[in-house]
């Protein structure tokens, strides 16, 4: 039997998409609700009812019994109550199938238990999620069976955002209502639209299930808190783009037919850096579907992973000494009748119109910094940022040789006159073809990179949702491009206004260009000097969000308010603040009831045998197990002496103010006490007999999978 997979017959089978939109519904009631995806228009409640029963129909065609409101609260993951298609029955006993358009349009979960940051006391419970057609919906298969899922907002009762997509939906609007006048500038009157294209390159650890259930670490928080390193890491490159193993191979083809059939464009598979690590990386999107699809492709990731007695790990860094895993964000601006608007052309020094769009990126990321590192910070991406792996924690611009040669003639001379033209390849080979190679090198060190037509953000950490970089570059960009055409829409020479905006704006961002070497202490201290902030963990990164120039910034283009700022603040300071306490009380858990006892019976066993020895033969030397008895017992006594400062400063933390107090105590104080506790435990995993040692190593972990 042949195991072809036909991809052009089950891409988006599983989705409500345009074609079966376009089957199924009125000529009439199609064409207005394209008319509302692509331009916002009202959408009625007689033609929301027609879409319904349409929707309804083809999800039980498909096998579904329920439908859900699918939305992306503050914590991070999806959340889905689940309802099923049926009615009350007739006089005859028989149960009809409905949905109507009103409850595709709106739900109303309870609001009071998901993150709120004080917007919602407790006991104020409802909240409302409403459809966001311009994401379709689709099936979700599980052990549950097939559910019909409806990508919604989140709101609160008073009309609060209380989820990831109301600010990025709004953050859409805001670009490309700016991006528009700068088009309308330069002539262009055909586009209708600028959409914030992205695509995200998810990273992820496979671990095999059974192991995984014996690591309580990895069980509680996804990351390991103990682990020695094993003889063999990454030092011989031989996993990255390696063979595919053949489990590893298995789960990424039924990954990929599940993705396919939702109509995610899963485009490229490969082994990672580290051992048991691989990437998965899309075709670009709008950003809006973008965001719900990398969610569809992490739980893809989970549930399909458990199919094959394996487990998914999306933690930052689940171990220690080997890379963690991140998420770069693909970001780029393209009209409805497709113009890249970060296409530099063949000669980008005469393309004024790119490089008024490139000079105000430039000052949209110095100007907000700040905000960009905020937005990729997380408890678990600490272990990332600056440690040799992944961007460090200062936000730079890498353009390459030809686009920052040409910023530099900007800023020198006033004109840019000239562009570096690509080489060609040559090899050595006769039989290999030359060919054109690209204009610029890549720069892996760089958190935000030009690379061909796009920005890559390369900062975000494997678990988090997407959403909040681009709400962030949205916005930021949008102000730029607002000042931009305030300056342009009032000048009496148009050319000499741009040429000389252009001039301004290189000249006074271009500190945050850096096309050097991000992992070295020289750009540290380089940075300093040029006045770019070095931002080293989530908690001193959260302030960000409620400066006055943040708030004035999001208030302006309506993406926040002051009062979602602040709440989403005291949403990240309780987020840390409760990671990093689970992980202290798991360490606490593990050291107590695992390692110690597992420790104590290894000398027991040492002491036993120097006992024997020596009453089986008194001359016998004994001091090889003298000496690890002796080893042994001072490092359980530096564990046993770290256990207890662990337990009373992790205690002692619940005596701190809510919110910044609480958290920057965890960050200085709990995370030190267990760091301290590690070092003990880790010393005794490589002395300890295997056999006693309670859970299994990182070679167990990484490389038998």
């Amino acid at each position: 039997m042949s195991d072809a997979i036909n991809v052009e017959k089950i891409f988006g089978e599983d989705v409500f998409g345009d074609s079966a939109m376009k089957e199924r519904l009125p000529k009439n009631v199609y064409k207005e609700l394209r008319k509302v995806i692509d331009e916002g228009a009202e959408l009625s409640l007689v033609v929301a009812d027609v879409v319904a029963n349409a929707m309804k129909n083809w999800a039980l065609e498909k096998g579904a019994t329920h439908y859900t409101h699918w939305f992306q609260p503050l914590t991070g993951v999806t959340a889905e109550k689940h309802d099923s298609f049926i009615s009350a029955p007739d006089a005859n006993g028989k149960v009809l199938m409905e949905f109507s358009g009103k409850e595709l349009i709106k739900g109303e979960p309870d609001a009071s238990s998901f993150p709120s940051g004080g917007l919602r006391a407790t006991f104020e419970a409802r909240g409302y999620t409403a459809w966001d057609c311009t994401s379709p919906a689709f099936i979700k298969r599980s052990s549950t069976g097939a559910t019909l899922c409806i990508p919604t907002a989140f709101c609160s009762y008073t009309g609060e955002a209380l989820d990831k997509k109301t600010p990025l939906l709004r953050s859409m609007q805001a670009i490309n209502t700016q991006a528009l006048r700068i088009l309308r500038l330069f002539g262009n009157t055909t586009s209708k639209k600028v959409t914030p294209s992205v695509g995200s390159e998810q990273e992820y650890f496979l671990v095999d299930r059974d192991k995984y259930l014996k690591r309580k670490d990895l069980i509680f928080t996804g990351r390991t808190l103990f682990g020695a390193m094993p003889p063999k890491g990454q030092e011989l490159d031989d996993h990255y783009f390696g063979i595919i193993r053949e489990r590893i191979g298995a789960f990424m083809k039924d990954l990929n037919v599940e993705l396919w059939k939702l109509g995610v464009t899963a485009k490229t598979q490969h082994n990672e850096v580290a051992p048991a690590q691989h990437e998965l990386a899309p075709i670009y999107a709008e950003a809006n579907l973008a965001v719900d699809q990398n969610q569809i492709t992490m739980e893809a990731m989970k549930r399909i992973a458990n199919n094959h007695g394996m487990v998914c790990l999306l933690h930052e860094k689940p171990f220690e000494g080997v890379n963690g895993s991140g998420k770069h964000n693909n970001w780029s601006l393209t009209t409805d009748d497709g113009i890249n608007m970060l296409d530099p052309g063949k000669t980008p020094h005469e393309n004024k119109q790119f490089l008024l769009v490139l000079t105000a990126i430039m000052a949209a990321v110095d100007d907000h910094a700040d905000l960009l590192r905020e937005s990729a910070a997380s408890v678990g991406n600490d272990h990332r940022l600056g440690a040799n792996e992944a961007p460090p924690a200062i936000i730079s611009m890498f353009l390459g040789d030809q686009l920052e040669d040409v910023v530099e003639q900007l800023v020198v001379s006033g004109d840019a006159t000239s562009s570096k033209k690509a080489e060609k390849m040559h090899m050595g080979v006769s039989t290999i073809p030359n060919f054109k190679k690209d204009a610029t090198d890549r720069n892996r060190t760089s958190p935000f990179a030009f690379t061909g037509n796009k920005f890559e953000f390369r900062s975000l950490g494997s678990s988090a949702s997407v959403a909040s970089p681009n709400v962030v570059l949205n916005t930021i960009v949008a102000e730029s491009f607002s000042y931009i055409a305030d300056e342009l829409e009032k000048a009496d020479d148009f050319e000499l206004a741009v040429h000389d905006l252009i001039k301004k704006l290189a000249t006074k961002h271009s500190r945050i260009i850096f096309n050097g070497d991000g992992y070295s202490d020289e750009w540290v201290e380089e940075a300093k000097r040029r006045g770019l902030p070095n931002i080293k963990t989530m908690v001193d990164a959260i302030p960000a969000l409620t400066t006055d120039k943040s708030i004035a910034l999001f208030e302006k283009f309506h993406v926040f308010t002051r009062a979602e700022l602040e709440s989403r603040a005291e949403v990240q300071y309780e987020a840390y603040s409760k990671a990093i306490n689970i992980e202290a009380r798991a360490m606490i858990d593990i050291a107590g009831k695992q390692i110690i006892p597992a420790a104590i019976k290894a000398t027991t066993q040492l002491a036993n045998s120097v006992n024997t020895v020596k009453s089986a033969c008194a001359d016998a030397d004994v001091s090889t197990q003298s000496d690890l008895l002796l080893e042994i017992s001072g490092l359980l006594a530096d564990t046993r002496k770290a256990l207890e400062h662990l337990r009373v400063v992790t205690e002692e933390a619940s005596n701190k103010n809510v919110g910044v107090e609480r958290a920057t105590y965890f960050k200085d104080v709990v995370t030190v006490a267990m760091t301290d506790l590690r070092t003990p435990v880790d010393k005794l995993e490589m002395i300890v007999d295997k056999d006693l040692w309670p859970m299994p190593s990182y070679g167990d972990l990484i490389f038998e999978v």
